[in-house]
């Protein structure tokens, strides 16, 4: 056995490095979805948040030093961590914590991504760690960062990056790789207009994730650099990584799972965020949330069981092919291939159907609602329709590109900032 792949020489890599998961982002064209929220904290699954994703895999990998930055209204992803995170032990050197935007070393707000890291490296050197984990927080994925780490102490590089496979007409999108045979990054070209294909693969490109795997110190010359390079946009993607692969060992790291591409979503629009949703309640679906050995971990109301009443011919409450949550009620109402969060109450006569509904959701009787997602804390009025007429949707909603109708309270004359 390779020594560098045992358990215990991973388990060290993974108490020696701090995680730091970027979660100040808007993702404006998640739309009205992040009008009052932070993207990382969009809910996702039934019971999750967005930003669960990345703190699961750091507790699952045994990364249990984790910062948390936050900037763009964020009050609700500070009230979701503080109440299903702060259950890490601080006297074992356990933690999470919140990062925001503090101006601690520039009288700006983080200025990109780069910068984000760059004014924080304070607490960074207090931590000590070797190495830095720098995430996304939302993306929807499983991954075992101490496999990416030990690869990384194996290749002796400076950096790692995460990478996977993009069809080459949707890699424009990201940030583009090259690599040598033994993986080494020879050009990275962020967001390019014609990205360029694997070699033998003219219909994939090798895309960034955004997770990086950085040797501390060195992480530390790369930021001070580069917040002293007049005319830099501070992002890790278009300043940090082409000019470390031109000085030092940059390697990629393939996000694979059995020899195939593992699942890996953004789920960066309204189309993406809807059809990764209802994905989940497939037979069989790539993102296996009924997985006991790399469970994802939230902070979960209490909540009765889903109840579903009326037993009529013209009045049955039921579900079928769909995800219905705890604390649901469906009054007489029919639901079909759709995902319920928690506490929605569907009332009678109405009909669900291929629509995504977010937690705390009242949707009245006699409604009729398609191929939709109902935000947070929307109270949808008696005989209200809902994605059967794009133009009487497109007066009201949202739709998409895709058609699919995005409903908010805004949107229906309702104030419900404070449950967001």
């Amino acid at each position: 056995m390779n020594v560098q792949k045992s358990p215990r020489f991973i388990s060290n890599l993974t108490r020696n490095t701090l995680a730091l998961i970027m979660a100040g982002g808007r993702g404006e064209r998640l739309k009205q979805l992040t009008q009052w929220r932070a993207k990382p904290a969009v809910p996702f699954g039934g019971k999750f948040r967005i930003i669960d994703f990345p703190l699961s895999n750091c507790i699952n990998s045994g990364i249990r030093r984790i910062g948390v930055l936050t900037q763009y209204k964020s009050h609700s992803l500070n009230l979701h961590i503080q109440r299903g995170w702060g259950y890490l032990r601080g006297e074992f050197g356990e933690f999470v914590e919140l990062l925001p935007a503090q101006q601690r070393i520039e009288s700006t707000w983080y200025a990109g991504t780069a910068d984000s890291i760059f004014q924080n490296l304070d607490i960074i050197r207090a931590h000590s760690p070797e190495f830095v984990l720098i995430l996304a927080g939302d993306h929807i994925y499983k991954m075992d960062y101490g496999a990416m780490l030990a690869e990384h102490v194996e290749n002796n590089a400076d950096v790692t990056v995460g990478c996977i496979e993009v069809p080459i007409a949707k890699a424009s999108a990201f940030g583009v790789m090259a690599v040598d045979e033994e993986l080494r990054v020879s050009d990275f070209d962020e967001k390019p207009e014609k990205p360029k294909s694997m070699p033998g693969n003219e219909d994939e490109a090798l895309c960034s994730m955004g997770i990086y795997v950085f040797n501390k110190d060195l992480l530390f010359e790369l930021l001070i650099r580069d917040a002293d390079t007049p005319g830099s946009s501070h992002d890790f993607g278009k300043d940090i990584i082409p000019y470390a692969i031109s000085k030092y060992r940059v390697f990629a790291y393939p996000f694979t799972k059995s020899g195939k591409q593992a699942y890996w979503r953004d789920v960066g629009t309204v189309d993406a965020f809807w059809e990764a949703n209802l994905e989940l309640i497939g037979i069989t679906p790539e993102l296996n949330l009924y997985d006991d050995e790399w469970p994802i971990w939230t902070h979960q109301e209490q909540a009765p069981p889903a109840k579903f009443i009326f037993n009529d011919d013209d009045r049955r409450g039921m579900a079928v092919d769909s995800m219905v949550s705890g604390g649901c009620i469906i009054s007489g109402a029919h639901v079909r291939h759709s995902l319920l969060f928690s506490n929605v109450t569907v009332g009678n006569y109405s009909k669900i159907d291929s629509s995504v509904i977010l937690p705390k959701v009242t949707i009245g009787e006699k409604c009729e609602i398609t191929h939709a997602v109902i935000d947070k804390g929307c109270v949808v009025p008696d005989g209200t329709i809902i994605g059967k007429n794009e133009e009487d949707d497109k007066k009201r909603f949202y739709v998409s590109p895709n058609g699919v109708v995005l409903v908010t309270p805004d949107m229906l004359g309702q104030a419900v900032h404070y449950v967001r």
